[in-house]
């Protein structure tokens, strides 16, 4: 009934079905772009993988004066020392992002700057890191440091052609390292280990055992704060600071092993404040990866904005179908008044009127889910960031969903009007 009733009003039709679609195909667009931006990078292990955050900041003001219970969220490099000591995580390691020179073959160009992620054995199993050849170090080639490294799938691509290279030597600073490992295409949405500068920028190009830092007396490229003064111009000052620059990662993967580890936790900071340090409230944190994205408030706060704009905006392409729609039913009321006569309930009129509104919803629907196809790929072209937004199953069904709500909203109030006239009238018209 539907259908036909969408053939003897063709022009008022694809005029419903185009308003429905229009909406439907901007909060799409908005709704999948703020879903793949807040989606859990690491699903599989994200429940087991924490960001550990420890209080040593000022005594006499918070981290944050905005968060005053925040501690800082990242730590210095003698706190990371200590805490790895533990031997109670699965896996646990400190990294941080520095610039070096890589020095290529003459043939294939000048030296150029790369960003390289100074890091210890365990980052690679924390974050189930793929690689296309070869794997990372072990645990004695942080020890030494040994110069070995491993190579994002880009820079070997630029460096090597894209061909096995384990085993090759590049030139990093002053320093020959052998390649051991090559990542393949790795791009976590977002950078969660580390989104300090930019929780959507590309990954580092290589990465090295962390205490080649020390060899290179390299700073970090990312964020450091301090709140004590110490003499800048000497590097070994800096690692006995109070500067916080480092991030730290563990694996905890039972509720066991995670109360051992605050418990070890609370112990080495009770440790550090018997020396004199620490002097604040004992704060120390184990955020999720949920709850550590949600404190570094990676989601731009326009994406919410846009997609609250977005359903408000097919909320009003809803509403102004009422109109319409009650116009069109009224239409029919010499129909319905029969129909009732004859023994139809208010309820067989409503349903059937509802069930057309949910057709020109759907139909509306897939006009919408082409249009936020286009919609995407307007935003990855105005946006490259290295990623694509693309409609997925679940925002398929989301599409949908969002168009038969649509449907129901400007169509259930001429429904019950429809159904609510008295068949009196239109029979002594019959």
């Amino acid at each position: 009934m539907a259908l036909k009733s969408f053939r003897r009003n063709p022009i008022l039709s694809l005029l419903m079905i185009g308003a429905i679609g229009l909406g439907v195909g901007v909060s799409t667009t908005f709704v999948t772009a703020r879903y793949i931006l807040s989606a859990d990078p690491i699903p599989h292990k994200s429940n087991r993988l924490y960001y550990v955050e420890i209080d040593s900041w000022n005594p006499n003001r918070p981290w944050d004066d905005s968060k005053p219970s925040n501690p800082p969220n990242q730590i210095t490099y003698r706190d990371m020392m200590g805490i790895m000591k533990s031997d109670i995580p699965v896996h646990q390691g400190g990294s941080f992002k520095a610039w070096l020179f890589l020095h290529p073959d003459p043939k294939i160009g000048r030296p150029f700057k790369v960003t390289a992620r100074m890091c210890w054995s365990g980052f690679f199993p924390l974050f189930d890191v793929p690689f296309e050849y070869g794997n990372g170090w072990d645990r004695s080639a942080d020890r030494g440091p040994d110069p070995v490294a491993v190579l994002s799938y880009e820079t070997n691509q630029k460096l090597f052609g894209g061909e096995r290279s384990i085993g090759k030597t590049v030139r990093i600073e002053d320093r020959d390292f052998r390649v051991i490992g090559i990542l393949a295409p790795w791009r976590p949405i977002p950078k969660y280990f580390d989104p300090h500068n930019g929780a959507f920028e590309p990954m580092e190009d290589v990465y090295l055992p962390f205490e080649f830092f020390r060899v290179f007396k390299v700073h970090s490229a990312g964020n450091t704060s301090n709140w004590k003064r110490f003499d800048a111009d000497k590097f070994e000052a800096k690692l006995a600071s109070e500067a916080v620059w480092i991030q730290f990662w563990v694996e905890l993967d039972t509720p066991a092993r995670k109360e051992a580890y605050l418990d070890f936790l609370k112990s080495y900071v009770e440790g550090q404040k018997r020396v004199g340090r620490m002097q604040r409230p004992m704060n120390n944190r184990l955020l999720t990866v949920g709850e550590w994205l949600k404190e570094a408030e990676v989601v731009p706060t326009e994406a919410t904005t846009l997609m609250i704009i977005s359903l408000l905006f097919l909320l009003v392409c809803a509403l102004n179908l009422i109109g319409v729609l009650l116009g069109k039913f009224f239409s029919r009321a010499p129909d319905v008044g029969i129909r009732r006569a004859m023994g139809a309930s208010r309820w067989q009129i409503f349903r059937q009127h509802v069930v057309e509104c949910e057709v020109v919803g759907l139909a509306g629907g897939i006009l919408g889910i082409f249009l936020a196809m286009l919609g995407l790929e307007i935003v990855n072209r105005l946006f490259e960031r290295g990623f694509e937004f693309r409609l997925d199953g679940n925002m398929l069904a989301a599409a949908v969903l969002l168009a038969l709500l649509a449907g129901l909203i400007s169509g259930a109030y001429p429904a019950w009007r429809i159904c609510s006239i008295a068949p009196a009238s239109y029979l002594k018209e019959q």
